[in-house]
């Protein structure tokens, strides 16, 4: 995805603050094309206040008077609605959103999203402008979000897709020591069992399904070899414990053999 082919665009913002937090959401995400439409109070040091380190921004915004300035060169353009529509009109969340944004940007369009008013969002002339109408999945209960929320949640989709590549295949792609193998596991298993046998946590006359319980518990937190040798090293002293508090149980014996 080329990133750099984005431009958020803020339609008649209401709040300098916001205007300064989707500036650091932006950046935040790796994009820097910022587009204001008649905002209603900008610049102002609420803005710059907000957007913390991503003064730069600000400073490089266009500002224009109308929507048609602002999508002039915009060959794909976004709109953001929370409201269902009349006419249907091609709707996607913002992750299969973000998908479509990067099928146009790999072929050399510019891309537009739109984010509208603070307190109604763009109207419906403005949203007819668009090729695509993206909604963002909120809790029916409470679905109103802050602008600069919006963008954020908006902006990580892209950055996602924009750095998939460069994301390790899975979680533990860089642990930093080899998980334990199968027989070092086993030697574990038949470790835990000696010791709760010897701390009598576990009858082995009656062993019910205790240890096939710990398996099944050691098996999904999948452990590596540096915390296999200190669970073991644990079970090792616990087991030396039992032992000196067995051997200072034991009766002394006298010389001629009395206790």
């Amino acid at each position: 995805m080329r990133t750099e082919s984005i431009e958020i665009v803020l339609v008649n913002t209401t709040h300098p603050g916001n205007i300064g937090g989707v500036a650091r959401a932006m950046k935040n995400m790796g994009l820097s094309r910022l587009c204001l439409v008649a905002p209603k109070q900008f610049p102002d040091p609420q803005a710059v206040w907000r957007a913390a380190s991503a003064i730069d921004l600000l400073e490089q915004a266009r500002v224009v008077s109308t929507l048609d300035e602002a999508v002039a060169d915009s060959q794909f353009i976004v709109g953001t609605s929370a409201r269902d529509r009349r006419i249907p009109w091609p709707l996607l969340d913002p992750r299969g959103c973000a998908a479509r944004i990067g099928e146009h940007t790999d072929a050399g369009e510019r891309v537009s999203i739109l984010f509208g008013r603070e307190d109604r969002g763009l109207t419906n002339d403005e949203l007819k402008r668009c090729n695509l109408h993206l909604h963002i999945p909120s809790a029916p209960e409470y679905s109103s979000l802050n602008l600069a929320m919006a963008v954020q949640i908006v902006c990580y989709e892209v950055r996602m897709l924009a750095v998939a590549d460069s994301l390790p295949a899975e979680a533990d792609a860089q642990w930093d020591t080899p998980f334990a193998t199968a027989a070092n596991m086993e030697r574990f298993y038949a470790h835990l069992e000696e010791t709760l046998t010897d701390i009598e946590f576990l009858d082995p006359a009656a062993p019910r399904q205790l240890m096939p319980r710990l398996r099944r518990l050691y098996s999904r937190v999948r452990l590596d070899e540096m915390e296999l040798n200190i669970l073991r090293g644990i079970l090792t002293a616990t087991q030396q414990w039992v032992a000196r508090a067995g051997s200072r149980a034991q009766p002394a014996k006298t010389d001629d053999g009395e206790t």
